[in-house]
């Protein structure tokens, strides 16, 4: 279908292809010369970088890859519509993020995965576990519900192509989804990580220019508020009047401590230089966090004030609506350049770790496995291979996020709620709990999974999400199970490289 675009519509997308031509170029230089420096297999080097991230990298790829469609689309335009304070009070609780990953996972995953050779969450439950049963769950679990949560990033990248061009649905969708998937594949997970970067600095600037131009067309704060009691007069309302104490319980599980169980998070604890680079990456993160998930949720509140928003048919569309109207267009492309960055980094995350459960944790473990001839193969073919399948899961998505949610926010929360149930206690309390055997782990995940599951359509209490009562189970049968089976001790093998 042909769009007839006005001159700064043409203005705003020619900035934003230029963007997206500039990711494609640096990930291809940057991953071809970090192929030449890194000295070590081709499977480290596409699926964890050669574990050479230093602290800035690191801070960013993590802020990078956690903040998505939600936190620059989603979030702020349903504090500008609907919640108000109340939902930039909520999102804060996001802001520790970095620190709290790198804090408790940060050492311990990062020495335990250099001793196994695990580039993988999945190869560390492999080496810390020995359970196969353990390894198809997980891995499973992981694709399905990465595939959940990239439909949601693959949707948002599309809405906002869209709300900026006037180009139907799916023209968006394969012009983002055609760049995603070309630097993710061609590049591995040091093209992910360096694009991770720029995002995350992206991300920054374009907060600042969106406080800024809000706070210039609202005319400053009083006037902002006296404009927010004639469009959003509930703004002030507290918190409970919002959310039940149920769901904001439900809040801090699952965007709180629960991300420690979120694979694409942790997997970069497996991937940094050095203890001096964590450390510094833990403070980086905090701050860029708090700059980029409270600033965007502060200032979507302040927009609800200046223009009427009656007609847009959903949350989704009211960020990239705002910024064209308050901001010239050279400098709107420059801010839509932001949330594009948030959703390209998720999306660039989970699709390479959806390939990496497939190639190295499901196909070298059990295809492969330790035959000498196939392992020579798979050594020679893996990056191709890997490059390939990309690629074809790329395209699944893509196929998939045809027809898509209309909240992006519901599906992005729901595959946060699968991971964190399937991964959270094998992952934690096989770092620091020894008694934890396969059988505890096993029974956890999936006890937790179908609890979530089942939870999510039938149980309805107090407002409290399916992800609570899937983690509570989920803990009862790890040390329940680990208390009884885990007497005897755990193997030689696993005591000496995982603790």
């Amino acid at each position: 279908m042909r769009v007839k675009m006005n001159s700064n519509q043409i203005l705003i997308l020619s900035v934003f292809l230029g963007y997206l031509l500039f990711n494609i170029v640096v990930s291809f230089v940057y991953s071809r010369r970090a192929e030449k420096s890194l000295h070590t297999t081709s499977e480290k080097k596409y699926f964890i970088g050669g574990r050479n991230m230093n602290g800035i990298v690191l801070a960013m790829t993590i802020m990078a890859t956690y903040t998505s469609a939600s936190s620059f689309i989603s979030g702020p335009g349903a504090a500008g519509l609907t919640y108000g304070y109340a939902q930039a009070w909520i999102a804060a609780i996001q802001v520790p993020v970095t620190f709290l990953v790198l804090g408790v996972l940060g050492n311990k995953l990062a020495i335990v995965s250099r001793r196994t050779g695990a580039v993988t969450v999945v190869g560390y439950f492999k080496a810390r576990y020995k359970s196969d049963a353990l390894v198809v769950i997980t891995s499973l679990g992981l694709i399905v519900f990465f595939i959940a949560q990239m439909i949601s990033q693959f949707t948002g990248g599309a809405t906002l192509i869209a709300s900026i061009t006037g180009m139907d649905h799916v023209t968006s969708l394969l012009i983002f989804g055609t760049v995603v998937i070309l630097y993710t594949a061609i590049g591995g997970f040091s093209a992910v990580v360096i694009t991770d970067t720029i995002q995350g600095i992206v991300m920054c600037i374009g907060t600042f220019l969106f406080i800024f131009f809000v706070l210039r067309s609202g005319g400053g704060l009083a006037a902002i508020d006296a404009g927010l009691q004639t469009n959003l007069p509930e703004v002030y309302d507290d918190i409970f009047s919002k959310y039940t104490p149920g769901g904001l319980l439900s809040y801090w599980v699952l965007v709180g401590f629960g991300t420690l169980g979120l694979p694409q998070t942790a997997v970069r604890a497996m991937g940094f230089k050095d203890t001096k680079s964590m450390h510094r990456a833990m403070w980086i993160g905090v701050l860029t966090c708090s700059f980029v998930i409270v600033g965007m949720h502060l200032a979507g509140t302040w927009a609800g004030a200046l223009v009427d928003t009656d007609n847009l048919p959903t949350s989704d569309y009211f960020i990239p609506y705002i910024v064209q109207k308050i901001m010239p267009p050279g400098i709107a492309a420059v801010f839509l350049a932001a949330p594009m960055a948030a959703v390209m980094s998720t999306a660039d995350s989970l699709l390479i770790l959806a390939t990496a459960a497939i190639v190295k944790d499901l196909w070298k473990n059990y295809v492969v496995g330790d035959d000498p001839v196939k392992n020579e193969k798979y050594d020679k073919n893996v990056k191709l291979v890997s490059t390939i399948l990309t690629m074809l899961l790329g395209v699944v998505v893509m196929v998939l996020t045809i027809n898509p949610p209309d909240i992006i926010f519901m599906l992005n929360m729901f595959a946060f709620g699968g991971l964190e149930c399937t991964f959270f206690w094998p992952l934690v309390g096989g770092l620091f709990w020894k008694k934890g055997t396969k059988q505890a782990a096993v029974c956890s995940s999936v006890g937790a999974i179908a609890t979530y599951i089942f939870a999510t359509y039938f149980i309805k209490i107090a407002g409290i999400n399916a992800v609570v009562w899937g983690l509570m189970v989920g803990a009862v049968l790890y040390f329940g199970i680990g208390f009884v089976t885990g007497r005897k001790g755990l193997d030689p093998d696993i005591l000496d490289k995982c603790f």
